[in-house]
């Protein structure tokens, strides 16, 4: 029958005469025939079958074979035993090589035939070690698919136990070699068909025995870590990452990236290969584990990996973009990349010159997700331009082609891009390390404390939290590394752009310390805070003198003029706002503009009325206590159990040899006082109507009256005729003991109302449109300060007759002028600096702030400020004349529960405390002196809103401006910043690599220098207010304590 089988095919006869004698050999299997015959039949089947010429001959082989194999068991069972098996898998058939996928077809289809007979096992034995053999001679991606589909058939193939996991990491570097051989459409789809079979088989295998799965892992990131240039890994194993429990996340991260033996070479290697991973288009979870991957070593501050890494494969994962297919996943990994690269514009800026033909590509291309996925991806490029602004020239055409799209609110930008940041990354994978002192929650940066230097970082971060104030110092163009004004505007830009959690301002400390203030010491923020706007203030004025000198000497190119309104090309430095931010002609400087006002002080003699008004400019109001209300309240007493007080205003070292200064003078004594209420507690508003309430001049104070030649009796009285944009308040919070020759502080509760009311009679019509004088500013004569702090209200006897006299008063103190028209200005509280301590000598500050420009305030906010309602403090109304503050009474309950945030979001209050900034809330800040009594308000700062038109002072454009409204920075301050946060990666990159070896070699861990949690919350030195960061802090220097 075999001889006549072999004649049919062989033949030339027609294909269906062969098949119809085909079907009668088939027939015919069912009758008897000698085991000679079977024999001839299998060998003849197994020859058509493995060397058949075509397909005809294949198709007969496999037939009748398996005719006869079902009808003759045992002689089949004699033909295809473990000897024959094992000669094809190790020598081939005939011509045939042993690695022909036609030799594991034809072993698989006989293993069908004999899957019910005893002799099978013995089959299965042979094949456990052939194919443990075949994987590690490395099979083409044909040969593993044939092998793959068998063992899945028959798992009793597979190796089992150790073998197995030799099986698994040989089949996985098998798949590392599974290179795609050509590009045509169906080759590809053969490929990607052919690996997804032996990955399957590894699912399998890793499900059926667990212990094979880690192993394998293993594997895998030896094959992708390799640094071997003639060996690169196929992308095929990334059909594996899909069969990867993702429960198994942490684990395996946490072995990757605290293994010591793991270099960054090596580890380089291994994220750039899974980032390439992206392209494998039936792959699930790849970007789950690449993400996992860079936020691990993130953790452990291998950051120079990263960094590597993102700027070698930001410009692949954008391309993945372009495939529906893999887009998804890689712009999750994109936005990632992106994100979390935040210390440089250089990753972001790869990839900008081809966003606008992706958002054109997306509109067009008519898939139904590509709208969603359009907006997804806008998102992320606004984000990155949020946070990398200044590049209009780059961003432009960008905007122009997403104008149309949803576009992320500020409050959203800010979370995500401090979520994402790398220092905002937990290292819960390595015990051995501590967290990253990454940014608080806030987004905002803290300052490290050099050593007593709580005054300076809270002054700094007050001015900083002055959003116009802040704008306008980092739209500045500045070409002097050297003057006051360039350092301030570089610190606020790290404040702003800084990755560090706390930034060392050493540079500025030493540049804007009053000489006499000594290093180390502690010291009065309210007197720094003098003295550096009186710095910056004359610093701009020398520089305005120098420019409007310098045409003269150097006539223009173009033969023009400057008109003084042109920084000249030869100034050393010329500070030059935005134009739309200082008036044409105005001679002011920025703090001028920002913090100036202008007080005006009048005596009228109460014998001949005769009036003397002399007009001076202010920075801050010094606002003193009343003797008879904070009388029983100065701090506690030689009996007090507290202990008696020490003298001067927090942190504040005085310096009397170096000039009076305000709070040097005691209450002056001979003069009338009212009885004064104590009920309820004083209010901001009380002291400044206190501030400016007529004093009465008599006795030993008795003025000088020049018509009468004589001293007479007078009344003082001081009244705000220009008012600031920013309006800075210094409450006086001392008293002498002449007893016991001491200063004490005053302890009392002042209430601090969100939002307030400042009189200023400005004259009607204008006088003249002159600009105010550009004297070098004043911050207080030692006469006004002297008056300031002596000033007490008149007695009750003598207000009958001031008010007789007050109209006839305003008249002459006015001579022919216009009479003066007094307007109620509204200012919402900005900024608060606290002084916490018993004594005045010493303690800590800290200060509360928030963002708040010249619109914030609202209309119907601005509206309960009525000229008949009540005063903060309760007391009946004082009209237009007096400073005000809402009541609780007058505001319709809504809105009285929006009007202590002023309308802002909650949580919109920051508190900081050197190197810690912290969320907090408008009820914290007005009820920290009732929950801690050494912690009272001392400096505070409210902000001049716009209410019912734009301000005439020209307070700048940007007022208002929520989202977008910070200035670009300019190349150098950017260039600055990168530069630091390089180092910054850097060094916490060489701290955690120095303290996984300490931790190692000690097997314990430990505390590092200037990160001390538990540090007292009156603490003024390195680590006072929070844990070090940014540069760190002087650990040599000890920490006060009181």
């Amino acid at each position: 029958m075999d001889k006549i089988l072999e004649g049919i095919v062989s033949s030339d006869h027609p294909v269906p005469l062969k098949k119809a004698i085909v079907k009668m050999v088939v027939e015919a299997a069912e009758k008897e025939v000698t085991p000679e015959q079977c024999q001839a039949m299998y060998s003849l089947t197994t020859r058509f079958v493995l060397l058949g010429e075509d397909v005809l001959q294949k198709q007969v082989g496999f037939q009748v074979l398996e005719a006869y194999a079902r009808y003759h068991r045992p002689e089949f069972e004699n033909f295809f035993n473990k000897d024959f098996v094992l000669g094809l898998l190790q020598q081939g058939y005939g011509p045939l090589d042993r690695k022909d996928p036609a030799i594991i077809d034809y072993i698989h289809c006989c293993l069908r035939l004999l899957i019910s007979c005893p002799s099978v096992l013995e089959i299965f034995s042979v094949i456990q070690v052939e194919v443990l053999r075949m994987v590690c001679e490395r099979p083409e991606p044909a040969l593993g698919a044939r092998l793959s589909m068998m063992l899945s058939d028959f798992v009793q193939c597979i190796p089992r136990d150790k073998p197995a996991v030799l099986f698994c990491q040989q089949l996985v570097r098998t798949i590392g070699y599974f290179h795609c051989p050509a590009g045509q459409e169906k080759e590809l789809r053969d490929y990607v068909g052919q690996v997804t079979k032996v990955s399957t088989l590894l699912q399998n295998i890793w499900k059926a025995e667990p212990a094979t799965l880690l192993p394998s892992l293993q594997e895998v990131f030896a094959i992708i870590s390799s640094t071997d240039p003639s060996f690169e890994p196929s992308i095929a194993l990334a059909s594996l990452v899909q069969y990867i429990p993702l429960q198994m996340i942490t684990v395996l991260i946490k072995s990757l990236t605290t293994d010591q033996n793991v270099k960054d070479a090596s580890m380089t290697k291994a994220l750039c290969r899974m980032i390439d991973w992206l392209s494998w288009p039936l792959a699930h979870h790849v970007d789950t584990w690449v993400i996992a991957l860079l936020k691990g070593l993130a953790a452990v501050q291998k950051f120079t990996i990263l960094i590597d890494v993102t700027l070698l494969k930001i410009e692949l994962v954008f391309n993945r973009l372009w495939y529906p297919i893999v887009r998804q996943g890689a712009l999750v990994v994109l936005s990632h990349m992106l994100l979390s690269f935040q210390h440089s514009p250089e990753a972001f800026h790869l990839v900008v010159p081809h966003v606008v033909h992706l958002v054109q590509s997306l509109r067009t291309d008519g898939l139904p997700t590509s709208k969603a996925f359009l907006v997804q991806f806008t998102e992320l490029i606004h984000c990155m331009m949020y946070q990398y602004s200044g590049f209009p020239d780059l961003y432009d055409p960008i905007l122009e082609n997403i104008k149309d799209l949803p576009k992320p609110d500020e409050e959203k930008v800010k979370l995500v891009l401090n979520q994402s940041a790398w220092t905002s990354q937990s290292n819960s994978l390595s015990p051995g390390l501590l967290r990253l002192t990454g940014k608080s929650e806030t987004g905002k940066t803290g300052l490290v404390n050099l050593g007593n230097t709580c005054y300076m970082n809270s002054i700094i971060q007050t001015l900083f939290m002055a959003t116009d104030f802040r704008r306008h110092v980092l739209s500045l163009r500045l070409n002097s590394s050297e003057m006051l004004m360039k350092k301030l505007q570089l610190l606020f830009a790290f404040l702003a752009h800084t990755q560090r959690a706390a930034y060392a301002p050493r540079n500025f400390f030493e540049a804007s310390r009053p000489p006499w203030f000594t290093s180390g010491s502690q010291q009065d923020c309210s007197e720094y805070l003098r003295f550096l706007l009186d710095r910056l203030h004359e610093e701009e004025k020398t520089l305005q003198v120098l420019e409007s000198a310098q045409p003269k000497a150097l006539p223009s190119v173009d033969g023009g003029s400057d008109n003084g309104h042109r920084p000249a090309e030869g100034a050393a430095g010329s500070p030059s706002a935005p134009a739309d931010s200082k008036p044409e002609g105005d001679k002011r400087s920025l703090i001028e503009r920002m913090f100036g006002g202008t007080l005006s002080t009048g005596i009228r003699c109460m014998q001949c009325n005769g009036v003397s008004e002399k007009e001076e400019p202010f920075t801050d109001l010094s606002l003193a206590f009343c003797p008879s209300t904070s009388g029983p309240l100065v701090g506690p007493q030689p009996e007090d159990p507290r202990g008696p007080g020490q003298g001067a205003v927090n942190g504040g070292s005085e310096a009397p040899e170096y000039g009076p200064h305000p709070r040097d003078h005691a209450p002056a004594t001979h003069v009338h006082v009212g009885p004064a209420s104590r009920e309820p507690p004083l209010s901001v508003p009380d002291l400044v109507n206190y501030f400016l309430a007529p004093e009465i001049l008599d006795e030993e104070n008795a003025y000088f009256c020049e018509k009468c030649g004589s001293l007479q009796r007078a009344e003082k009285g001081m009244r705000v005729v220009a008012a600031p944009e920013y309006l800075i308040l210094t409450l006086l919070r001392f008293s002498y003991d002449a007893q016991c020759h001491v200063r004490r502080k005053i302890l009392d509760n002042v209430t601090i109302p969100p939002l307030m009311r400042l009189p200023v009679h400005a004259p009607v019509p204008p006088s003249s449109s002159s600009s105010p004088p550009s004297s070098p500013l004043h911050v207080d004569s030692p006469e006004s300060s002297e008056n300031l702090a002596k000033k007490l209200k008149p007695s009750r006897e003598e207000e009958g007759e001031e008010e007789e006299e007050e109209s006839r008063g305003d008249e002459l103190r006015n001579g022919n002028a216009a009479v003066a028209k007094v307007q109620s200005v509204p200012y919402v509280l900005s900024s608060v600096v606290m002084h916490s301590g018993m004594s005045s000598e010493s303690g800590h500050y800290y200060s509360y702030g928030r963002n708040v420009s010249g619109a914030d305030g609202t209309q119907h906010l601005a509206n309960h400020f009525a000229v008949g309602e009540e005063s903060g403090n309760g007391h009946p109304h004082l009209g237009p004349s007096a400073c005000s503050a809402p009541s609780t009474s007058t505001v319709p309950k809504k809105e009285a529960q929006a009007a202590p945030s002023g309308c802002q979001e909650a949580r919109d209050w920051l508190l900081f405390n050197d190197s810690r900034v912290t969320f907090t809330s408008l009820q914290s800040v007005q009820n920290v002196t009732s929950r801690f009594p050494k912690d009272t308000a001392y400096v505070l700062i409210y902000r001049k809103q716009d209410v019912g038109g734009p301000r005439a002072s020209g307070g700048g454009a940007a007022n208002g401006v929520r989202f977008g409204a910070e200035p670009p920075l300019q190349k150098e301050l950017l260039d600055a910043i990168t530069k630091d946060n390089k180092l910054y990666l850097q060094e916490q990159e060489l701290n955690a690599r120095s303290r996984a070896i300490q931790a190692a070699s000690a097997n314990c861990s430990f505390r590092p220098n200037g990160s001390d949690d538990n540090d007292p919350p009156g603490s003024c030195g390195p680590s006072g207010g929070g844990g070090g960061g940014g540069g760190g802090g002087f650990n040599t220097v000890n920490r006060l304590v009181f």
